[in-house]
């Protein structure tokens, strides 16, 4: 066997090794001690350089002695969650658990690098970029790509292009699927307060209702008119507000001097961001003044939209015969986005959920993801992670 021939079998038990040893140690946000430990572990007997551009985020960059390079990202951190799944290697940490499927980026990225290096060593085949794999923290928190890319690492490396993925319970196993232009949403973690009075009921009768400052009417009656408002601006572009939390009052027979509610935008471009937020605020408006009722609303900046670059995924497409276009975008936020508004990217979604045509065999010991994602009971066949990792490889290859 030359030094670049593919083991299937001997892949597979490195790739569920690294997943499991990942998966029983997750860890959260940017406190990442023993997941980095691990993840420069496997590295560093490889022909790269390691680096640390960014708090908590570990980078492996092997020169082939190209003048530009590609890039391969995987997320580090897990999630607040108690693991319910009841393996073997389930989560050593009380209250943490590997629930969104990072743990098998990085053993997806870690295998890939791992045939980067037998490529390198052996000289052929001849990669035609450097490669630089980036494991980055806080993707479920604060957005830890954001900081990667203003560290200047994919400057300092001639980074041109960047590919990422992602499990999905939602497709069925062994399905790789993307689109051009937008994948996922834009999220706005949105906050609304309102102040009325607070008033016993007694004393209510008789009052309008804009002489009844009533915070809780007032946040019932925009959330019925937001509802609306979502109907019409969808008819023009896919978007949607919820708010999850409602709080109002704090005893039964007076009215609500204050109510709180918090919830997310979803869009999926900087002009339907505006616009929303916009008619947001003056559907807020109409409930308050209709309540004798004042307010603020707070969007936070969020995660930018998931936007594939139209030429690199035709480029991407071309290598990937499997590929299943999907339909319509997504309303799941991602903060890969950060790095595709600093250079051309593509992202796709690896289906980990049940197979189309029924056969149990197909998913093995562990069977096929029965839940959705950030669930307790989160698990899925690890053979598919091969796919994931072929993927890899054949973008890898690109001129």
């Amino acid at each position: 066997m030359n030094a670049t021939a593919i083991d299937t079998e001997a892949e597979l038990a490195e790739l569920v090794r690294f997943r499991r040893e990942l998966h029983s140690i997750p860890e959260l946000d940017d406190d990442l001690p023993e997941t980095i430990a691990r993840v420069e572990d496997a590295l560093r007997s490889m022909s790269c350089e390691l680096l640390h551009p960014a708090p908590s985020c570990v980078c492996a960059f092997f020169d082939v002695g190209a003048p530009r390079a590609v890039a391969i990202r995987a997320d580090m951190d897990a999630l607040p969650v108690q693991e319910a799944t009841g393996v073997p290697f389930a989560s050593e940490h009380t209250g943490r658990m590997h629930a969104c499927g990072h743990d098998a980026h990085m053993a997806m990225a870690l295998a890939v690098a791992r045939w980067v290096d037998r490529t390198v060593r052996a000289g052929s085949p001849k990669l035609a970029r450097n490669v630089l794999f980036v494991f980055q923290p806080a993707e479920e928190t604060t957005g830890g790509a954001k900081r990667v890319c203003e560290s200047g690492v994919f400057e300092r490396f001639s980074v041109e292009r960047i590919f990422g993925s992602h499990v999905w319970p939602d497709l069925s196993w062994g399905t790789v699927a993307s689109r051009p232009g937008a994948l996922l949403a834009r999220s706005s973690e949105t906050h609304i307060h309102i102040q009325g009075a607070a008033l016993h009921i007694a004393k209510t009768y008789g009052l309008s209702d804009t002489d009844s400052h009533d915070a809780a009417l007032a946040a019932a009656r925009f959330l019925v008119s937001e509802r609306w408002l979502m109907r019409r601006l969808m008819q023009d572009e896919p978007c949607i507000a919820q708010f999850g939390l409602v709080e109002a009052g704090t005893v039964c027979n007076a009215v609500a001097a204050e109510a709180h509610l918090a919830g997310s935008l979803r869009v999926f471009s900087d002009e339907m961001f505006e616009r929303a937020k916009r008619e947001l605020r003056a559907t807020l408006d109409e409930a308050c003044a209709s309540t004798g009722c004042t307010a603020t609303i707070e969007f936070a900046e969020g995660y930018p939209p998931v936007t594939n670059d139209p030429g690199l995924f035709a480029e991407a497409a071309a290598a990937l015969p499997e590929l299943t276009r999907i339909d319509e975008p997504l309303l799941i936020a991602e903060d890969f986005a950060f790095y595709q508004r600093h250079l051309p990217g593509v992202f796709f979604l690896l289906g980990v959920g049940a197979p189309e045509d029924g056969d149990a065999a197909v998913c093995g010991e562990l069977g096929c993801a029965g839940s959705a994602l950030h669930t307790s009971d989160f698990m899925f066949d690890e053979r598919v992670l091969l796919r994931g990792v072929d993927v890899y490889r054949k973008l890898l290859m690109l001129p």
